[in-house]
């Protein structure tokens, strides 16, 4: 059904409004204004969604860029842990069997103990500040 409405409108739009419906088939003023404002309405609530959106995807993107610094500084001080206890312990004689062993035994434990503390979700860093 459609609905008749008396509109005012500049007499510049009119004019162009009246070329542009000759040039479309079947001359219809009526049917070029309509699907205008179809057009222009659907563009409106588009740009209100990404309005809304956009804020969303700031908030998500300030996040993502703050866990980014945390795992910079995360690998920058473990590079560093490394280095240092490289540069301090020294090297392993190829002959001792046992201390190789040893070190093999110690990093398998480690690799298990992180491995639990990853799935039960319990942080080293967590615990430390919460007896601080």
């Amino acid at each position: 059904m459609k609905v008749r409405q008396n509109l005012y409108i500049d007499r510049e739009l009119s004019e162009a409004l009246e070329g542009l419906a000759i040039l479309r088939r079947g001359g219809n003023k009526s049917r070029v204004v309509n699907e205008a404002l179809r057009d222009w309405l659907a563009r409106r609530a588009t740009k209100e969604v990404d309005d809304l959106l956009k804020v969303r995807l700031d908030r998500i993107s300030r996040e993502i860029g703050a866990c980014r610094r945390d795992i910079e500084v995360v690998l920058e001080a473990l590079s560093l842990f490394v280095r240092y206890q490289l540069t301090v312990t020294a090297p392993l004689p190829e002959a001792d069997a046992a201390a190789v062993a040893a070190g093999n035994e110690r990093f398998d434990r480690f690799i298990a103990q992180l491995g639990r503390q990853i799935a039960a979700g319990k942080r080293t860093l967590d615990t430390a500040e919460a007896g601080s």
